[in-house]
């Protein structure tokens, strides 16, 4: 049996991503380098035979993975296990996900409103996580993301989130597209408008 047969079956069978480091350990028998070689191939074949499915890096380890592109047509079929997630949850889910390790007070000065309930949502839904106490009068409690949210979002790492000026641009229309209105109002200041809730600096 080939050791990316027996690695492919392994992660097949997982319930969560797994690691480099993970794997090593379930197969001592092999090295580190035939292990990491083994991950590249399987990647190479699943991307070369144009499948439903990939081997996909996420949450610091490997996992098998609708492809993206189909996504359209899996959610036709498949009705998700996870409970819908509020406005205000996913509000301020991006704040912590952008500014950790946060306090809830932090994240209450930058929404503007009470977070109690909507953290303890979170902390159900196993997307946050606390990291400890801040070394500060009070000792609150600090908020970090989750493994669980890298794999919800399908990301490798922290590092793959999109900058502030990508998420920006997505509402920027390509210049060949924009039109000059015309206003309704000529006397009225146009609309000025307002920032993502985590672009605010903390007060110190």
């Amino acid at each position: 049996m080939s050791l990316s047969a027996i690695i492919e079956s392994i992660i097949f069978a997982a319930d969560s991503a797994l690691s480099l480091d993970r794997l090593c350990e379930m197969l001592p028998e092999y090295e580190r380098s035939a292990i990491k070689t083994a991950l590249a191939d399987l990647v190479e074949f699943h991307e070369g035979r144009g499948g439903g499915f990939g081997l996909f890096e996420v949450a610091g380890g490997w996992q098998f993975r609708t492809s993206p592109a189909l996504q359209e047509y899996v959610v036709r079929h498949i009705k998700t296990r996870t409970a819908k997630i509020s406005q205000s949850a996913l509000e301020s889910l991006a704040i912590i996900a952008y500014r950790q390790p946060i306090t809830r007070a932090e994240v209450e000065h930058l929404r503007g409103v009470d977070c109690g309930g909507v953290l303890k949502s979170l902390l159900e839904k196993k997307l946050v996580k606390i990291l400890g106490k801040k070394d500060i009068p009070g000792r609150p409690l600090i908020y970090g993301t989750s493994k669980e949210f890298l794999e919800v979002f399908g990301l490798k790492d922290l590092k793959s989130l999109p900058t502030l000026r990508e998420i920006q641009s997505l509402d920027e229309m390509p210049r060949f597209e924009r039109q000059e209105e015309l206003p309704l109002e000529p006397d009225r200041a146009p609309l000025v408008e307002r920032s993502l809730p985590f672009d605010e600096p903390l007060n110190p």
